[in-house]
């Protein structure tokens, strides 16, 4: 199996790019094999689509997102970009960043280390080409190029007219005070180009999912118009780590040795993908990121988000038929905006799920104090689970001051208390491996044990939320299950005589 030269997604081109006169890529590879670094397979398609010009000769792109996994080659591409910019280019001044200072400072005293090693290139270096004081280093060639480096923050290219920029490690921008300090300030050059060379991110990764997501809806509707350039060699959505065709979609270098006998092989992959899989978690979601590129919700995910999505049902059971195993819980957000009631039943050994009801808006805590005696009522669970050590405690303390309301007659009410929190969150997560649970595919759940990650508590760990979104219909999931799977039987019908 080989790496995909070709990426498996990726901006149309407007033109047939077979002609040398329709790409400045061309003149990009003959540059690199002049200076004896060759280009791999994917590299050189890399160039030529990336370089794709106007039939006037003008540059079709002014940005560029690419994506591939790591270790396949995207920092000497990048590396090389470079000097064809001082050199061939010779634009007045390129600006370089990458996920720090530190790391941005290693690529640029690389790249003046390969000018310097290279004869051709060292000719056009006067003796005086590099300054190093921090903060004012600089790397500049007899023909008035200059290339200089920042972190990826709020200050960087300001000041100085950008004609070039290469971002490398887009993944590692949180926010966006990099991208409109460097990329405004290229608006008003007709031929300015930024390009963006990355592996993938987890959610925090805002300006790559962006940029990224408008880059490929421009290339899947074959906008014209767009001038932002996409080619993501990736993995398709829940891919096997050891599905070999899906690790050759993100690394295109696979089974592919260079000249100097370095190159990424199968037999390399497939021993971290096992070992990812049987590490799980945050490793499993790490290697799908890095040497697959593809999107990842959650670095360490509280349910595993593919056999969660395996375990919805078109067809959920009708648990009014059911009330002899019925349980029922409710938890409230922490910031008391959201509540849910779940109800679940143990049927033929398998755990049935139902959203009874939800309830959303600051102050929702009012409605469910009112409509959870007659839903119980209703419904006529054998036991009703409750949190008292979160925001649901001031629920049950209204609803005790109602005399003759709660609790609910015929009704166990249960209290989940903080030493059983683990066990019945973790049995939540056992119960869906162990494939024993079936959801009705509700999009409020599914949003919630989306949000929900893992929070370690010595050997056990309990649900903690991803952000800012709410994760009570988890925690409700949760206790329902662990009521439905530790119910007693429930005693015979009586005999008719």
């Amino acid at each position: 199996m080989l790496g995909s030269v070709v990426p498996r997604l990726s901006t149309p081109p407007l033109r047939d790019l077979s002609d040398p006169a329709a790409s400045w890529g061309y003149a990009f590879i003959a540059f690199c094999d002049l200076i004896g670094w060759q280009l791999d397979l994917w590299q050189r398609w890399l160039a030529i689509h990336l370089g794709e010009l106007f039939p006037d000769g003008s540059p079709r792109y002014r940005k560029a997102i690419i994506l591939v996994a790591r270790q396949n080659g995207k920092t000497v591409f990048a590396r090389l970009l470079i000097l064809y910019w001082m050199f061939i280019e010779r634009v007045p001044y390129v600006h370089g960043t990458h996920k720090d200072r530190g790391e941005a400072k290693k690529s640029w005293r690389e790249a003046i280390d390969m000018a310097e090693s290279v004869p051709l290139l060292a000719a056009a270096l006067p003796p005086d080409h590099a300054r190093l004081q921090i903060s004012e280093e600089d790397f500049w060639n007899d023909y008035g190029s200059h290339y200089g480096f920042s972190a990826p923050n709020r200050k960087a290219g300001r000041g100085k007219t950008t004609h070039r920029a290469l971002i490398d490690e887009l993944l590692e921008h949180k926010n966006r005070d990099c991208w409109n300090a460097l990329i405004p300030g290229m608006n008003a050059l007709a031929d300015a180009l930024a390009v963006c060379i990355t592996n993938e991110g987890d959610t925090s990764s805002i300006v790559l999912h962006e940029e990224y997501d408008a880059a490929l809806e421009a290339a899947e509707t074959s906008d014209p118009e767009t001038d932002t350039f996409l080619a993501a060699w990736s993995a398709p959505a829940g891919a096997d780590p050891e599905d070999l065709e899906a690790l050759a979609c993100a690394n295109p270098s696979l089974n592919r040795p260079r000249p100097n006998g370095t190159g990424l092989t199968d037999r390399a992959l497939l021993g971290e993908a096992k070992k990812a899989k049987r590490a799980g978690g945050r490793t499993l979601a790490e290697f799908k990121i890095e040497m697959m590129c593809m999107r990842i919700d959650q670095l360490d995910p509280a349910i595993d988000p593919e056999l969660w999505k395996n375990a919805g049902t078109d067809t959920p059971l009708n648990l009014a038929e059911h009330r002899r195993a019925l349980a029922l819980c409710f938890d409230v957000s922490l910031d008391g905006s959201h509540a849910t009631l779940m109800a679940a039943a143990m049927v033929d050994g398998m755990v049935h799920l139902e959203v009874v009801k939800r309830w959303h808006g600051f102050g929702c805590t009012a409605a469910l104090r009112a409509d959870l005696p007659d839903l119980v009522r209703t419904l006529k669970p054998r036991v009703l689970g409750w949190y008292p050590g979160g925001p649901a405690a001031a629920v049950t303390t209204a609803l005790a001051e109602r005399r003759g309301q709660w609790p609910p007659r015929r009704v166990t009410v249960e209290e989940l208390r903080g030493t059983e929190v683990p066990a019945i969150c973790m049995g939540l997560d056992d119960a869906v491996k162990a494939d024993q649970v079936r959801h009705p595919k509700d999009p409020m759940l599914d949003q919630h044990v989306k949000q929900t990650q893992k929070l370690s508590r010595g050997d056990q760990w309990v649900f903690v939320r991803r952000g800012s979104g709410p994760i009570d219909g988890t925690y409700a999931a949760a206790g329902a299950v662990h009521l439905a799977r530790t119910l007693p039987p429930p005693p015979p019908p009586l005999a008719v005589a």
